[in-house]
């Protein structure tokens, strides 16, 4: 335990007690859908982002004999949609009194001053802005944008007017599924529906609920196919919140956060999107026109601002992070549900 001098206001008398068994509880928050890079950025300088819609359709040209009038081609029209970024902000007041008397580690700074505590609360701003940012991507991949409320802002298979897929039951409770041949059905499904867009290097991604990814890995034809292989010992010490690649599908036990709530896949499910595809998933951000300095400016990921108190008393601090995106999913036909069973 240590003895702390008081000196924010020069205070030489004022002391308090500090322990120096500091106990910081951290939460996970995740990430992965982040770190894929399966977001495209747009980088707008108005609120409202416009994207271009192409139908894409093709025809036979049937025979004609010689000197007749060729087929005239039909030019579909192309459809531009708009939508609207929304708003994320979020602030912290650093009051003098909150700071006075406080250390910091390490003990030789025997002040937590102004500027350290604005940085350490900026950072927790940023964490819960990246958290969000995952939870409406999370949304995105199922066709959807979703608030902190779980209230649905955009549905983006009515936006485009499509219809959603029907959902896959993979039926992984009889051992008598061909599994890989339901792999390998999603995937016609899922290229297919991409139409031309699909690549090579394009790939299917798959979060599922722990009860769908312990049934699959567990499976008797999953099991077998790889027995006798040098991939055999695959199927040894699979972990939870892992991954499995089957069929050219990499199905990834998803973790969301730990109150199985806030952003989380239930347990049963799986979530099939693509990965590589360009521009299936793109993310707008719209400048902070709410504020003469960035008026429009080219947008960015996030703004800071730091609020001096005006009044002349110097009696605070305060921070204020504001972002202004749009995850959007351009191609929702390609986003299937699945069912363990």
């Amino acid at each position: 335990m240590a003895l702390v001098t008081d000196i924010f206001n020069q205070n030489g008398w004022g002391a308090i007690e500090f322990h120096e068994e500091i106990v910081e509880r951290t939460v996970f928050r995740p990430s992965l859908l982040g770190g894929l890079g399966i977001f495209e950025p747009i980088y707008s300088r108005s609120r409202t982002i416009g994207v271009q819609l192409r139908g894409g359709a093709m025809s036979l040209i049937p025979t004609s004999e010689m000197g007749a009038p060729p087929v005239e081609l039909e030019v579909e029209d192309d459809t531009v949609r708009k939508f609207d970024t929304v708003r994320l902000a979020k602030g912290s007041t650093v009051w003098a009194s909150q700071l006075a008397g406080v250390t910091a580690l390490p003990f030789e700074i025997q002040t937590r001053d102004v500027a350290a505590e604005i940085a350490d609360r900026t950072r927790q701003i940023l964490e819960d802005l990246e958290l969000t940012m995952e939870h409406m991507r999370f949304g995105a991949i199922q066709g959807k944008v979703i608030d902190s409320t779980g209230r649905e802002i955009v549905d983006w298979f009515k936006f485009w007017g499509i219809a959603r897929p029907s959902v896959v039951i993979f039926e992984l409770d009889k051992p008598e599924t061909d599994v890989r041949k339901k792999c390998r059905d999603l995937k016609r499904q899922m290229i297919k529906a991409a139409k031309g867009a699909w690549t090579p290097g394009a790939r299917i991604g798959a979060l599922v609920g722990d009860e769908f990814f312990d049934l699959l890995v567990n499976h008797k034809q999953i099991k077998e196919s790889k027995l006798g292989t040098e991939r055999a010992s695959t199927l040894e010490n699979i972990e939870g919140f892992s991954s499995i690649e089957i069929e050219d599908i990499v199905f990834i036990n998803y973790r969301g956060t730990d109150d199985g709530s806030t952003i989380a896949i239930d347990s049963a499910e799986a979530r099939f999107f693509p990965i590589g595809l360009r521009g299936a998933f793109k993310v707008g951000f719209s400048p902070a026109n709410e504020f003469k300095p960035f008026l429009n400016q080219r947008g960015r990921e996030y703004y800071g601002l730091i609020l001096p108190d005006t009044s002349g008393r110097d009696a605070f601090d305060r921070v204020e992070i504001y972002s202004y995106p749009l995850p959007v999913a351009t191609r929702p036909e390609t986003l299937i549900s699945g069912k363990a069973k």
